[in-house]
């Protein structure tokens, strides 16, 4: 199944990614994911699919450590992203959350803004077209994690986290 690739400019922090008027506690839970990216791409909630990749510059998801941002892109089916680099309490609530971080300036800097694209992420593999980028496979943990729903979803089954 190919995915739509949304990319990003650097910086873009978590208010950009859910601004904090639309927070679960104001708008609701059912509804807080409606408004992400809701001042920088008022079109991205209603046009994302499950699958779709996010891509972003350096230092994505800066800014408050709010997990309801990573958890608003879990709710609309984001499975993965890409960056250059990432704030470091992002990258943890999106690995919380069963999210995979692919860390990669080359695959950033090839990728465009609608690209159509594959992404195997056990391997660790986008094809676009007949270009393949490798990025580094997620550790097993993460994918068993993944294979739960998230850190705390694969705890609550085996009261424990996931092997390294």
């Amino acid at each position: 199944m190919t995915a739509r690739v949304w990319k990003f400019d650097d910086d873009i922090n978590t208010d950009d990614i859910l601004p904090g008027k639309y927070a679960p506690f104001m708008v609701g839970e059912d509804r807080f994911h409606t408004f992400a990216f809701a001042h920088l791409r008022p079109e991205f909630a209603r046009e994302v699919k499950p699958g779709d990749l996010l891509v972003f510059g350096k230092n994505a998801g800066l800014g408050s450590s709010r997990e309801y941002a990573p958890e608003a892109l879990k709710k609309l089916g984001i499975r993965a992203t890409i960056a250059k680099s990432y704030a470091r309490i992002f990258f943890r609530n999106l690995v919380n959350l069963g999210i995979v971080p692919f860390v990669s300036e080359e695959v950033v800097d090839a990728l465009a803004d609608g690209d159509e694209v594959l992404l195997d992420l056990e391997a660790g593999r986008l094809y676009r077209g007949n270009e393949v980028f490798t990025l580094t496979p997620p550790p097993a943990f993460l994918l068993e994690a993944l294979k739960a729903g998230s850190m705390l979803e694969y705890v609550k089954r085996h009261g424990r986290f996931p092997a390294e």
